[in-house]
């Protein structure tokens, strides 16, 4: 949501300070070749008149199916320019980490359902992606590079494990550089609005758990659907110092329910230990 969000306000959809009213806890869609026929895309509480700040904070799917999808006199994004940030947040491509057995994800489109499911791309797949759902496909690696872009400002660099090489005797034979992947892809300010609805989630939203730590830390929760079932995926991406970066984390628990419950702790644990060394 925040990389949705950041997209929406690049692309001019909507302001900084505009607000959507979610008052029913959803939206609508009338199938305009049987009026009979309603479409519901649920949210999780009604939260009233939101803008992108709160948005974030309170993880608000009205919010962001307007933005993504478009609805009353909103455009949306749609799904090309959905998977154009996406993809320039690093989502849908392989990192090039020096690991092995690299997975890339996916970000579909009209043209892949049609080619992989023989189906037509309807507006409720678009809502989907606006929120993460639907066929989209990410790894936790993809998710901490993309947080750890909005965290600095507008850099994508290519993840390492390998900081050096040194020969038996200790001296450096290869000192290896940060790779910058791409910059510049996002107005910075858009950024600053992202790191605050972030911010606002400690603060105030699913991550105020965080809250007590000895440094201000951001951060966003996320409950996946995945298969047939009832079950979901909790995540949770953050960075912290709030004000000056240091670290950017993607917590991913299988199967663990919802994201505050389950991978926050995890993010406090970590982000704990990091900072009492």
């Amino acid at each position: 949501k925040p990389l949705i969000g950041s997209a929406a306000l690049e692309e001019k959809i909507v302001s900084p300070s505009q607000k959507i009213n979610d008052n029913q806890g959803g939206i609508s869609v009338v199938n305009p070749y049987d009026p009979q026929v309603v479409y519901n895309f649920p949210d999780w509480k009604i939260h009233g008149l939101t803008d992108i700040i709160k948005a974030i904070a309170e993880s608000c799917n009205v919010y962001f199916y307007t933005v993504g999808g478009g609805y009353g006199n909103i455009e949306g994004l749609g799904i090309y320019r959905i998977k154009k940030y996406l993809q320039l947040f690093g989502l849908g491509e392989l990192t090039d980490i020096d690991l092995p057995y690299e997975k890339e994800g996916l970000i579909p489109d009209e043209n892949w359902k049609e080619e992989t499911k023989k189906e037509k791309w309807y507006i409720g797949d678009t809502y989907h992606a606006s929120i993460g759902q639907g066929d989209i496909m990410a790894t936790p690696l993809q998710m901490a590079m993309a947080t750890a872009a909005i965290a600095n400002g507008g850099i994508l660099y290519q993840p390492q494990i390998v900081d050096k090489i040194l020969d038996s005797e200790k001296d450096i034979i290869k000192d290896i550089q940060p790779k910058i992947i791409r910059e510049g892809f996002i107005d910075s300010e858009n950024l600053a609005t992202a790191r605050r609805g972030m911010r606002e989630s400690v603060i105030s939203g699913s991550a105020q758990a965080l809250e007590t730590l000895s440094v201000r830390a951001a951060g966003k929760t996320g409950t996946a659907q995945f298969g047939a079932s009832d079950k979901t995926h909790a995540w949770f991406t953050g960075f912290a110092p709030y004000e000056n970066p240091e670290i950017a984390l993607a917590i991913l628990v299988e199967g663990g329910g919802e994201g505050h419950r389950a991978a926050v702790p995890v993010a406090k644990e970590v982000l704990e230990w990091y900072f009492s060394q």
